[in-house]
């Protein structure tokens, strides 16, 4: 599977650990910006598969990991490279944005 589920319990191993960048998306089920989102994200994740991990976190299952990082707003992206938040965009985001992001 391209995009996996970002929880407290793995967020070391694939976020802080991994050795390519990280796209992680903040998001929750009753958010309509999140549902417009996702499919954008899920196409990013698939043409950078083994280029950039992609990662979804749901802030109502997972609130520690979004006060942790600040996040406000969803949907947010947070890109990660070497352990270390680089880069946030908040609100829904073309796939070019995504890309600029991770270079």
């Amino acid at each position: 599977m391209a995009v996996i589920t970002i929880s407290q319990n793995n967020f070391e191993k694939e976020v802080l650990q991994a050795s390519e960048p990280v796209l992680l998306d903040f998001w929750a089920s009753w958010c309509g910006p999140c549902k417009m989102f996702s499919p954008i994200v899920d196409e990013f994740a698939q043409e950078n598969l083994g280029k950039v991990k992609v990662g979804k976190v749901n802030v109502d299952e997972e609130p520690d990991l979004a006060a942790q990082f600040g996040v406000m707003s969803i949907p947010t992206a947070i890109v990660f490279k070497d352990g270390k938040a680089i880069q946030t965009a908040i609100g829904v985001q073309p796939k070019a944005k995504l890309e600029e992001m991770v270079r």
